[in-house]
């Protein structure tokens, strides 16, 4: 078995042994900090459903207050209105003949790439 540091040790023997509220959890977490970092929390929940049945499948998704950090940088197949469009959002980059052929030519320095329905029949190729 791995052996535990003397500041592990010691939060384990204050944390609580029963099941508590989510709030009482985070007070205990907050005060029992022995690190100069943000520490990782792993939590379980029990949902009371059963996952071999399809209708309790538990889907969902987590907005991280700070978000991921990175910068997604966004490729615009447009032109006309749409263009003025997508930069007036923050797009990257956006372009219509240009851009296909700055691609075509191996240039992928973007993360996602969104083309107009009128784009999308040369964009295909």
């Amino acid at each position: 078995m791995a052996k535990r540091g003397k500041k592990y040790r010691e939060v384990k023997e204050k944390a609580p042994r029963e099941v508590v509220e989510l709030p009482d959890a985070i007070e205990f977490l907050k005060s029992a900090s022995k690190r100069n970092f943000d520490e990782t929390v792993e939590m379980g929940i029990r949902l009371g459903i059963d996952p071999a049945k399809s209708e309790h499948a538990v889907r969902g998704t987590v907005g991280l207050p700070h978000g991921t950090g990175k910068a997604v940088r966004v490729l615009v197949f447009a032109s006309g209105a749409a263009a003025d469009a997508a930069r007036n959002v923050g797009a990257e980059s956006v372009g219509f003949e240009d851009m296909i052929e700055k691609v075509k030519a191996g240039w992928t320095d973007f993360d996602v790439a969104i083309a107009t329905p009128d784009a999308m029949k040369e964009v295909r190729k």
